[in-house]
Formats: C-alpha cells, sequence, structure tokens
C-alpha cells in the first residue's frame, strides 16, 4: 500500500473508533452553565458527582421544564428576574464563601451545583454534624431558596447523586 492510501487508511479507521466511541458513551457537558465547583477534598476516596453535565438528548429534555421552572418562580412572586437561573453566577461566590466558613469543611469532599437558587451539596463529609452545618450555611445565603444535601457520611456504599462517568 502506497504511504498516501495508508495515511487515508489510518485516517479513516481513526474516525471509525471515535465514531463508535462517541455512540458508546455520550458526550456529557454542561449545556447550561450551571455553576458547579468544588469546596473540599479532604475525603479522597469519595466518589466524585457528575455534576450538571448533560448528553445532547438530555439537554432537549430539560430544555422545556428549565424554562417552566425559572418563570414559575417569577410568576408566584417568588422573584423579581423573569428566569431564576439567572441568579444562580451571582450566587456561587456567595455560597463558596459561606461554605468555606465552616470549621472543619476541609476534612470532606464536597461539591456544589446551584441551579434556579437551589444549592445541590453532593460528595462525603466525616459526621452528620458537619452536612447540618454545611446546609444551615447555605441556607443562609441570601437568594437561595432551597438547599438539597446529597451528601454520605464517610465514602463506603452508594452515593445519593448521579456520579461521574454514569
Amino acid at each position: 500500500m502506497n504511504r498516501p492510501a495508508a495515511l487515508a487508511s489510518a485516517v479513516l479507521l481513526a474516525a471509525q473508533a471515535a465514531a463508535a466511541q462517541e455512540a458508546a458513551a455520550p458526550l456529557k457537558q454542561n449545556w447550561f452553565d450551571d455553576p458547579f465547583f468544588r469546596i473540599s477534598t479532604g475525603l479522597p476516596a469519595c466518589t466524585p458527582p457528575e455534576g450538571p453535565f448533560y448528553t445532547a438528548e438530555e439537554r432537549r429534555a430539560q430544555t422545556h421544564s428549565r424554562l417552566e421552572r425559572g418563570t414559575s418562580c417569577w410568576l408566584a412572586g417568588k422573584c423579581a428576574d423573569s428566569n431564576a437561573y439567572r441568579y444562580d453566577k451571582p450566587l456561587a461566590p456567595k455560597v463558596r464563601a459561606a461554605l468555606l466558613a465552616v470549621p472543619g469543611v476541609r476534612n470532606g469532599s464536597v461539591w456544589v451545583v446551584i441551579q434556579r437558587r437551589w444549592v445541590y451539596l453532593q460528595g462525603c463529609v466525616p459526621s452528620a454534624a458537619l452536612a447540618r452545618k454545611l446546609e444551615r450555611a447555605a441556607r443562609a445565603v441570601p437568594d437561595v431558596e432551597t438547599v438539597v444535601p446529597d451528601l454520605m457520611i464517610g465514602t463506603r456504599g452508594k452515593p445519593p447523586y448521579r456520579v461521574a462517568g454514569q
């Protein structure tokens, strides 16, 4: 086989392999640019959450409900903005600061997702007391509507959140 033909064949095989891999595991990304960040790394064996990463199909399925949920806050008179998701980026640094101020937070491995003024605490903490302190700290941040404490005590067992790579 001549060199150009061999190169073309290699490129074709690489493209087929990439297409097969994509079909096997669809690309996930943070389509809605939701705040997602890690607060601490004290329990390295903690299973990381997936975060707000979705396939293109999941994105399409969520688009309508996100529009509806974002607007319903405004229609109910709970938001000054017509889209509750617009609060999320300005909330992120405030939530981060509040959580980092909690004594003992560095002993856990905690991630945060913020969607429509809801704060999801995910990861592992060494005690239920720390989980409660983190929940209270996030709830005290102005404009936070709800806090969902998806935290495990320790690192053993099935996490109460979707894990990375699923």
